[in-house]
């Protein structure tokens, strides 16, 4: 075990150990080492500080060998959001994808390779899976991210998901608790807020919670949502209510809390940051998820203060704040020997026959409507990208749609991005007389999406529509396809369709 720098007392010590901080670059920072030498137990990674495979396995080396039990997170969802293939695309399909599938042992499986591929690059805790039912059609930041809107599908494959991650060594942290499914707000921005009654919250939003801690989530991530029915002051995140009554005493869960992002706007617009982590900490939280956008040592020192000086002053307990350390600690533990799967991290671990398992589960999610008329295309479309501001969470860094996969079957293929009222008009201009491909990302939640479908099926009623969001809309066009997600597989499943492969 790391000897901690001389000089570090044991609250300062425990107020770093509960902090999972992020930074920029590929390489870590002096300030990190530093802070792992004084206490810090958890590093956030994200996909500005990966450039590939070989890359990330030589960065968590480097912070191993300062402190050799450091938690590394990530936010590695596969589908929308990855971090581990941010420039090129996942090769897993996400939630949506798998749920549309509706196999729990191939959920596994995905899970499984996932978890094995984040081992072998030295990450051992992943902020996933989204156990969220997505019950609102209008969820701005949830969508495909969710295994789908029925509460027993959502519990069954998050429990799966979970199993098969952990089977790899890889701790799951099941989100977002206690559930952020039935929200019109995108909880980056500002503070969403779930009107349903008690009934409607345990039947629908706290099953799925309840399988993932039965099948022993290492830990769960609260959301920043306020939720009247059980606390009708403080969001999940801040509410001593939702995470000590409810997630602790009434469901018997006794793994690591970690909070969402503390500089997302619902709680930083709101509390700031300092004060909401000394009350996440003492509403139950265990550890504080911070850099996704702040990604500094001023960040780290401020809130280590603020801990500190709320426990001298007594209104955080110092038993609460050594309590969290400690689940921070135990974690570490569970993965430093590869939570007893015999997997440790850094380990090359061989992907063997489920190397394409991704690409596997991609295919078997497509939702094909019209193929009976189709005839597969064999001269290079034009692709239409009918691009929609994505959410935070996704970040638009990552490629999606068909185009690529695309060019690589139909050679010559073309693409242009188009967005807002004339998007129809100017994506008919720009394709000519060549067969047109629109790609769609939820069109039932952006009228100008429809409207540019309206357009350019009416005058190409030879359209080829591909929705890569939650497919709401009635399907059309001479072909139809819903993938369930924008990963990179997921697209190469549409594209081998659409061009008869």
């Amino acid at each position: 075990m790391t000897t901690l720098a001389s000089g570090t007392d044991t609250i300062t010590r425990d107020a770093l150990t509960v902090l999972q901080p992020g930074f920029t670059g590929t390489t870590a920072p002096d300030w990190l080492l530093r802070r792992l030498g004084e206490g810090l137990a958890s590093v956030g990674l994200f996909g500005r500080n990966i450039d590939s495979p070989e890359q990330l396995a030589a960065l968590t080396a480097q912070l191993r060998a300062e402190r050799d039990d450091v938690l590394v997170a990530i936010d590695e969802e596969g589908g929308d959001v990855t971090r581990l293939e941010v420039r090129t695309g996942s090769s897993f399909p996400g939630n949506h994808a798998l749920g549309a599938v509706d196999d729990v042992s191939l959920t596994e499986e995905v899970a499984a390779e996932l978890g094995r591929r984040l081992a072998a690059c030295g990450v051992n805790l992943n902020w996933a899976p989204s156990a969220d039912v997505n019950s609102n059609p209008g969820n701005p930041v949830i969508g495909v991210r969710s295994f789908g809107a029925d509460t027993d599908l959502v519990a069954r494959h998050t429990a799966a998901y979970i199993t098969g991650l952990q089977s790899a060594g890889v701790a799951a942290c099941t989100k977002h608790f206690p559930g952020h499914g039935d929200t019109a707000v995108d909880s980056h921005h500002a503070l969403p807020r779930i009107d349903a009654d008690l009934s409607v919250l345990e039947s629908r939003e706290l099953a799925p919670f309840r399988a993932a801690i039965a099948a022993g989530t290492r830990a769960v991530m609260s959301a920043h949502i306020l939720v009247p029915a059980l606390d009708p002051d403080r969001p999940a995140t801040l509410s001593r209510r939702i995470l000590t009554g409810l997630l602790r005493e009434e469901l018997g869960y006794d793994g690591l809390i970690v909070t969402d992002g503390m500089e997302m706007q619902a709680i930083a617009a709101t509390y700031g940051i300092e004060r909401g982590s000394v009350l996440a900490i003492a509403a139950g939280a265990d550890a504080i998820c911070v850099g996704g956008g702040l990604a500094d040592d001023d960040t780290v020192r401020r809130l280590r203060d603020a801990l500190v000086s709320a426990v001298r002053t007594g209104e955080l307990p110092e038993e609460r704040l050594a309590d969290a350390a400690n689940r921070v600690r135990a974690l570490a533990r569970w993965t430093a020997v590869g939570g007893g799967t015999g997997v440790g991290v850094g380990t090359s671990v061989g992907a063997g026959d489920r190397a394409d398992v991704g690409l596997v589960a991609a295919r078997r999610a497509l939702t094909v409507t019209h193929a009976e008329t189709y005839a597969p295309l064999t001269e290079a479309p034009y692709v239409a990208a009918l691009t929609p501001v994505a959410n935070i969470a996704v970040g638009d860094e990552t490629p999606w749609g068909v185009a690529a996969e695309l060019a690589r079957l139909l050679p010559g293929t073309e693409t242009g991005s188009f967005t807002g009222e004339s998007a129809g008009a100017l994506a008919l201009a720009a394709a000519g007389t060549r067969r047109i491909v629109a790609v769609v990302r939820d069109e039932h939640r952006h009228p100008w999406m429809a409207a540019a479908l309206d357009t350019l099926l009416a005058a190409r009623p030879d359209t080829v529509v591909v929705e890569m969001g939650v497919p709401q809309s009635p399907p059309r066009g001479t072909l139809h396809i819903a993938t369930h997600g924008a990963a990179r597989v997921c697209g190469r499943a549409a594209a081998e369709v659409i061009a008869g492969e």
